[in-house]
């Protein structure tokens, strides 16, 4: 605790004191580029990675980067982050970024890591297609090339879940909405965005030639039989 006590007081001297008045006119409201759905994994850090101010991002974190589908009469914090992202603040890019090294994506995988964690394993549920599309096409893998490739199968799926919330679904069909699925590569520091012509992962390009909203069905390098992209090896 100690340390983020001195890191609040460092904070206040050295960057919000020098910056008073950015800070201040965040106070009339936020106007926020894009939400960016990722990972609580503390070493994923939104605005450190992609290098952006405070009022630029609006984050929704959780274990494994996870978006329930819409059900109808049944509120969660993830349901209403979204809702209010694009009707409240106007967003119009969302992003969906998993990582590398994945510990919820671990578990996923093998179950018995969360065997006295019964809530955790609850919510790891959600992502159960993602376990069942690597289980039937990536066989041939070893464990930890089916963790890789199931950490990617699950950015993909989560879009797909994006997809079933009438927030979403009306936006995207009004064409006021992008999707964009993205992995972060712990070891280098890369970011990546998913390629529907390659069917796979690539490293991020610039931002006017990202493809978004990538399509519902789709499938990584490793079922294609193509060579491994950078993000598969590491």
């Amino acid at each position: 605790m100690e340390k983020l006590i001195q890191g609040i007081h460092k904070f206040q001297a050295d960057v919000f004191a020098p910056n008073q008045d950015f800070f201040e006119k965040l106070v009339d409201g936020q106007k926020p580029q894009a939400l960016f759905i990722t990972c609580s994994d503390s070493r994923m850090v939104p605005d450190l990675i992609c290098q952006t101010d405070p009022g630029e991002l609006f984050v929704l974190r959780n274990a494994g980067n996870i978006v329930p589908p819409h059900t109808p009469g049944l509120a969660s914090g993830e349901a209403a982050t979204i809702e209010y992202a694009i009707r409240g603040l106007g967003i119009q890019h969302i992003i969906v970024c998993g990582h590398t090294r994945c510990g919820a994506m671990q578990a996923v995988a093998e179950p018995s890591c969360t065997a006295n964690m019964p809530r955790v394993r609850l919510w790891l549920d959600h992502a159960q297609a993602s376990a069942e599309i690597v289980c039937t096409c990536y066989q041939h893998l070893t464990p930890e090339a089916r963790w890789k490739v199931l950490t990617q199968e699950n950015v993909l799926v989560q879009l797909e879940n994006l997809r079933t919330h009438p927030a979403v679904a009306a936006a995207m069909a009004a064409g006021e909405l992008k999707l964009h699925a993205w992995m972060y590569k712990m070891e280098t520091g890369e970011v990546f965005a998913y390629d529907s012509a390659a069917g796979q992962f690539a490293p991020l390009r610039k931002s006017e030639e990202t493809e978004p909203n990538p399509p519902n069905r789709v499938r990584t390098t490793a079922l294609r039989g193509n060579t491994p992209s950078a993000l598969q090896t590491s």
